[in-house]
């Protein structure tokens, strides 16, 4: 569950802050000046191995490129013109 709560709430009720993450799995949002600033939430297990199946979500999970945006398209687009061959035989049997 996603709740939003104050610094001055996060700082006051820390240990609470904490159990409530670790035994309900909560997840705040941090909020300074009414905006947000950080995120805290349970500990995601680290994986050494991903599926095909998880990119959706990852992507989602990135963050927006915002002024980047363009020059990373050109970037990609680049790439993808100057791709090299891929070899006839197959090397992946």
């Amino acid at each position: 569950m996603e709740k939003t709560i104050t610094v001055t709430q996060a700082v006051r009720r820390f240990s609470e802050l904490l159990n409530n993450i670790k035994y309900r799995g909560n997840r705040y949002t941090i909020l300074k000046a009414g905006k947000p600033v950080a995120a805290v939430g349970p500990v995601e297990e680290v994986r050494s191995e991903r599926t095909l199946g998880e990119l959706p979500n990852l992507l989602r999970a990135l963050p927006p490129l915002g002024e980047e945006a363009e020059e990373f398209a050109k970037d990609l687009e680049e790439i993808l013109t100057h791709q090299p061959a891929m070899p006839e035989e197959q090397l992946w049997v």
